[in-house]
């Protein structure tokens, strides 16, 4: 499998297709494939490594699910506790009732963040105070668990905030503490970069030119419209590769997002499921439980349907029919996914910015290659 994952990616890197990639393949708590190729930055002559931090986007969603995972198993919380009891500000304008569980699925009512005219911006976004107080004084958009929609930027804050108030330390603190320094990755899985390790991320390119997004098309989509003064998808501050190069951004905590190489969230993701060198995350009972559906409703901000675990996304960019498949993708096209079933972890790292379609995992899985990607992966 080594050699054939590598053979496919060093074939997607002299194409073009890829500038650089990371594979990781985890089965049954095991590492079975660590595969790398192309460069980590084309303008310094950088290549790719294994252990080089790539910006995931959305992926790093997966990183913040599994600190609240950790956390509820060291007791430090519970999924049903209402949010204002660690955070009381947070309960303003009717949102007391909001639960753990209803930010690990999506479904405060808190998606959005200060849209237009105001327009959050990228240096909004590493601002945490700032960006907690506008969820403070967010007027929800539904009924805490009421519906579901997806919560871009602010699954991370809402989470995030919880963990500091619960722990006293900031998320990126608990998660080197609790998750990547056990695993022997904390210098591989971050939130906020710490300063000198900047020159070891990847840099992004987008010579497409794709996540350009038309302003008619943003108009037309639940994500892009503005409630109340907010919106779920804030156009000052869309993924792209600019944003996932500014130092600002990467050196703050927004986790939303992540910083990661393939190998490390795959190692993560495995650890939840299976003891990975001694370590286990969590009890097999606590993996059942936050592998298990927990919302199967349509997505307010995309219009279709949306499995969701306690914090992960359900199903595959590639055909996965009867399995039981959770983790997430980010909006470049890198992803961390576990199939419950067979406790295999796929992930992929990547610097070349293409709108996550997933094509790259696509050409990865020999059954898909003829098969179109699930819409639902593609705004993941």
């Amino acid at each position: 499998m080594q050699k054939q994952v590598q053979d496919t990616i060093d074939q997607l890197v002299e194409t073009g297709a890829e500038t650089g990639i990371q594979v990781a393949v985890y089965r049954q708590g095991e590492p079975v494939v660590d595969a790398v190729a192309g460069m980590a930055d084309t303008e310094a002559g950088r290549p790719m490594a294994s252990d080089t931090p790539v910006y995931g986007t959305s992926v790093g969603k997966a990183l913040t699910a599994t600190v609240v995972h950790v956390l509820a198993e060291k007791g430090v919380l519970e999924y049903d506790t209402p949010i204002v009891e660690f955070w009381p500000e947070f309960g303003a304008h009717g949102k007391e009732a909001t639960t753990v569980r209803h930010a690990l699925t999506h479904s405060t009512g808190v998606p959005g963040v200060p849209g237009v005219p105001v327009d959050t911006t990228p240096e909004d976004l590493c601002d945490w105070d700032k960006m907690c107080a506008a969820i403070e004084a967010a007027q929800p958009w539904w009924d805490a668990g009421e519906k579901a929609g997806y919560h871009s930027q602010t699954f991370g804050y809402i989470l995030g905030e919880v963990v500091r108030r619960a722990t006293g330390r900031r998320i990126s603190a608990v998660l080197r503490d609790e998750v990547a320094g056990p695993l022997g990755v904390a210098d591989e899985l971050y939130f906020g970069v710490p300063e000198a390790d900047l020159a070891r991320v990847a840099r992004l390119d987008d010579p497409s030119g794709m996540t350009d997004i038309p302003p008619g098309m943003l108009a037309s989509m639940p994500m892009f419209k503005v409630v109340d003064g907010y919106t779920a998808g804030p156009p000052k501050a869309m993924p792209s590769a600019d944003f996932g190069n500014r130092p600002d951004v990467l050196a703050a905590d927004i986790p939303a997002g992540g910083t990661m190489s393939a190998r490390a969230v795959a190692r993560m993701m495995a650890a939840l499921m299976d003891e990975v060198d001694g370590v286990r995350l969590v009890s097999p009972s606590r993996f059942h439980e936050l592998s298990a559906v927990a919302r199967n409703d349509v997505d307010e901000m995309f219009g279709g349907p949306s499995p969701k675990s306690l914090g992960f996304l359900i199903g595959a960019p590639w055909p996965a029919e009867g399995r039981t498949v959770i983790g997430w993708g980010g909006s470049g096209g890198n992803g961390v996914f576990a199939d419950v079933e067979s406790r295999t972890v796929v992930a992929v790292s990547k610097n070349r910015f293409s709108s996550g379609d997933f094509t790259t995992m696509q050409k990865l899985a020999p059954s898909s290659r003829n098969s179109p990607t699930p819409e639902r992966h593609r705004w993941a």
